[in-house]
């Protein structure tokens, strides 16, 4: 599929002018380029005189803080005004040519012949030169650099492997990721969408090893969104994953270079979006969020053991919380006598059954948490510790909550963080509302329905056509060799079998042996 009529549609103008052609003259392109940006002083429009024997008016156009100055005074208007000032002697009709041969020593130069691909070009810090009796333009890659410096990932840190994350600059992202993967057959497709940001998009994928159809649906999907801005991936993430209203994410996303990298090798796609540095990764597993990139990074065994760990915290998270209000609440002969009256005990002065006990703790608690994360670096982390422990041990010595409940919620809380992806993280801690309020409705029935309506919900999901519990449901015995535990590196010797299915072997060569749209 070429460039898509989105595409064109994104490259719209502000003005309905831009629509046009440019026009031979010269004074009127200029005029009409400020009536277009309604005379903003940030777009510098130079005119100027060449020629030995023939004076030739032209003009030069960029964007004042996006373009590079010294690019366009050492290479273009020093080249233009003094180089060939004094030696041109060509016609103007030969003139658009012979610049392009010999007059500019920038890169990457190329023809525009409307107003919209102009006003794009100066948009995204090119420099174009206009031609007084010529009806096209010459653009000029003249682009400042100006990027925030690599850092350590702050989401998704680790105790051994590389500390650089992305950065909001869609190059740097890409060259980080071919910096790790040095082979001609990952391949970038572009895209530009947003009729007012005109972000850029870029999608790669490794051909012979990524699934053709899977790349094909996704730039489809790209291709039909129709919106007028895109200010983070999480814009693109929400347009085109397959179940909108699901609460689990199935789009992942990371801001490590090595998980992205070691994403393309298994057969998956990559979304980078200029101005972000999450990378989205399609298709994405549910096991995809239980896994770390420093599981790879050690010893299979301690990996195994840890990733074991997670599993073991998303049940704690999501159920101890209903469990308890179930229990407390209908099933008390199923807890040893001592427990009882000791629990009997610490609840004698709570004036709140256990489910409205529960949901108090958890809402206190998701506010200092919201509040430490909103609040200034400096003093967010000490304002909820405080607020947790000042709060948890008044409320405790107040009888409004018991003890275990404080427990409960805090061990809840610790292992809702135990998920290398945050959007899972969310998912769990929302979960534990409704599981709680079936709990205190139905006992422990009413945990079970709960459960099972969401493993039923889980296994009829799906990511770009692949189901979102694999390789657990549908069951595939190969890839059980990285999922609920990890294998010796020696044993990883597939992909996964419904992600990537024309080359399953890892080792075996990507053939470059067609073209994708």
């Amino acid at each position: 599929m070429s460039s898509s009529k989105n595409n064109n549609d994104t490259s719209q103008s502000t003005s309905s002018s831009s629509k046009d052609l440019l026009n031979q003259s010269l004074s009127k392109n200029i005029q009409i380029i400020k009536e277009a940006v309604g005379n903003s002083n940030d777009i510098v429009i130079r005119e100027f005189f060449i020629g030995k024997s023939e004076n030739h008016p032209m003009a030069i156009v960029y964007t004042d803080g996006l373009a590079d100055q010294t690019a366009i005074s050492d290479f273009i208007m020093e080249s233009l005004m003094l180089d060939l000032d004094k030696t041109i002697e060509v016609k103007s009709e030969a003139l658009n040519q012979y610049l392009k041969d010999t007059g500019l020593t920038v890169g990457d130069v190329k023809d525009i012949e409307d107003f919209s691909t102009l006003f794009s070009s100066i948009m995204n810090g090119e420099t174009v030169i206009l031609l007084d009796g010529e009806p096209k333009g010459i653009s000029t890659s003249t682009k400042k650099s100006k990027d925030r410096a690599i850092t350590e990932p702050t989401t998704e840190s680790v105790v051994r492997g590389p500390k650089e994350a992305f950065t909001e600059t869609l190059r740097t992202n890409t060259a980080m990721i071919r910096r790790k993967i040095k082979n001609p057959n990952l391949w970038i497709k572009s895209r530009v969408i947003g009729k007012v940001t005109q972000t850029d998009i870029a999608v790669m994928y490794i051909n012979g090893i990524a699934n053709e159809k899977i790349v094909k649906e996704v730039l489809e999907r790209l291709d039909s969104i129709d919106i007028d801005g895109i200010l983070e991936s999480s814009y693109i993430e929400a347009l085109i994953q397959d179940s909108k209203y699901s609460i689990f994410p199935t789009i992942y996303n990371s801001e490590r270079p090595d998980v992205i990298a070691a994403e393309l090798l298994e057969g998956k796609i990559a979304i980078l979006v200029d101005g972000t540095p999450f990378v989205l990764i399609v298709p994405a597993l549910f096991t995809s969020f239980l896994q770390s990139s420093e599981d790879y990074y050690q010893n299979f065994i301690i990996s195994s053991l840890i990733r074991l760990l997670r599993y073991f915290g998303i049940i704690i998270s999501l159920i101890v919380p209903s469990l308890y209000v179930a229990i407390t609440t209908f099933h008390q002969e199923m807890l040893p006598t001592a427990m009882l009256i000791s629990i009997a005990s610490q609840r004698e002065g709570v004036p709140f059954p256990a489910v409205v006990e529960a949901i108090i703790m958890e809402i206190a608690f998701e506010i200092l948490r919201e509040a430490g994360l909103r609040m200034p670096r400096t003093i967010g982390p000490a304002i909820s510790i405080v607020g947790t422990l000042v709060i948890g041990q008044a409320a405790v010595e107040a009888g409004i909550v018991s003890a275990v409940m404080v427990i409960i919620v805090s061990l809840t809380a610790i292992c809702s963080f135990l998920f290398p992806a945050y959007g899972l993280s969310n998912t769990v801690r929302v979960l534990r509302f409704p599981l709680m309020l079936l709990a205190g409705g139905f006992g422990l029935f009413g945990v079970m329905i709960g459960v099972m309506a969401l493993i039923l919900h889980l296994c009829s999901l799906r990511s770009f056509g692949v189901p979102y519990m694999s390789p657990f449901a549908p069951l595939v015995p190969d890839d059980q060799k990285d999922a609920l535990i990890l294998f010796p590196r020696g044993l990883l010797l597939k992909r996964p079998r419904l992600v990537s299915q024309i080359n399953n072997i890892r080792g075996k060569k990507p053939l470059n042996n067609k073209n994708n749209n």
